[in-house]
């Protein structure tokens, strides 16, 4: 049984629930242990940070010393969370007086975080580091087969700390590899989703989504795959709002990778918070319930220009 802190954030307990379901359940399946922090509080995000830099290293600096001391590494599923954790601990090994700073803030609360003492680390990065695609592969029970996924990591998961081709990662494919899925080659997959630009310049923000949605389109997919919770957020709960600005008509769930493991391991949808998405999954689960014959899955490789790679669609005559 291997055992880590868990901090699952404030969104796997709103709209990313699906993300926190489907890795328990996970978790449960490969004998891991997650000890979730008690008392844990919000990581601040972004915004804080761009705040008030002091408070805002305190704030996750605080879910650090809350770890249990026989525990050494804590896994969030959310990216911005682990992001956050990883900075404030590299950081405060890095810069004396910044620990020295936000101890004295700890302190006010009886606590302290000695840097170092604990490895944060991506729930990705701890399924495809942690255990091999055989491993993986020896608990799926009804594999992904005849499924068109593409891997979608978005601009945070992959960067803080060089596990994978920061441009061109290859992780999350090798994973839906091993669940028996059909894996196309979805070049934007570290291409940023807009974050918070929805509420900031939404004309911005659908562009940017559309390029995201437009390639896979092109590409036939059944389903984009995600590690993080802003990504899912941003493609699905605006895809409805991207088809009417742009007079398309995407219909691509947006799911967890964590979400598509539960089903290759034979997990009824239910426990893995299938339903909750905006974009229905039903075409998914149809598939997956009933695949077609073996030979019928054989990769079909998407057309590509024979000086590159594919590059995604221009965006409609009026919309620049």
């Amino acid at each position: 049984m291997r055992r880590y802190a868990y901090y699952p954030g404030c969104s796997l307990e709103r709209n990313a629930a699906a993300y926190d379901e489907s890795f328990r359940a996970v978790a449960q399946v490969l004998g891991i242990e997650l000890v979730e922090i008690e008392d844990w509080n919000c990581c601040g995000a972004t915004e804080y940070f761009s705040l008030d830099l002091l408070p805002a290293y305190a704030l996750v600096a605080r879910n650090l010393a809350l770890i249990p001391p026989d525990l050494d590494q804590v896994v969030a599923p959310c990216s911005a969370c682990y992001y956050n954790m990883y900075k404030t601990d590299k950081n405060m090994a890095l810069y004396p007086e910044l620990a020295r700073a936000v101890n004295e803030a700890l302190a006010a609360g009886h606590l302290h975080y000695e840097p170092g003492r604990v490895r944060s680390r991506h729930a990705l990065e701890v399924i495809v580091e942690d255990f091999t695609p055989e491993e993986i592969a020896a608990h799926v029970q009804k594999p992904l087969r005849g499924l068109r996924l593409a891997a979608y990591y978005g601009c945070v998961t992959v960067r803080p700390a060089g596990h994978d081709d920061h441009e061109y990662p290859t992780r999350m494919e090798r994973l839906l590899q091993a669940l028996g899925a059909t894996v196309v080659d979805y070049t934007l997959r570290a291409n940023c989703c807009g974050g918070h630009m929805t509420q900031l310049d939404a004309d911005t923000a659908y562009r940017m989504i559309y390029y995201l949605l437009s390639n896979a389109d092109r590409l036939g997919v059944d389903a984009l795959v995600t590690a993080c919770p802003m990504c899912q957020l941003n493609l699905d709960a605006y895809q409805g709002q991207v088809n009417s600005y742009f007079g398309r008509n995407f219909h691509i769930p947006i799911l967890y990778f964590t979400q598509m493991m539960g089903l290759a391991f034979g997990i009824e949808p239910e426990k893995l918070g299938f339903g909750q998405e905006i974009v229905s999954a039903e075409r998914v689960l149809e598939k997956w319930r009933n695949p077609p014959p073996e030979e019928e899955t054989a990769e079909r490789k998407p057309r590509r220009k024979e000086t590159g790679l594919p590059m995604p669609e221009p965006l409609p005559v009026g919309q620049l």
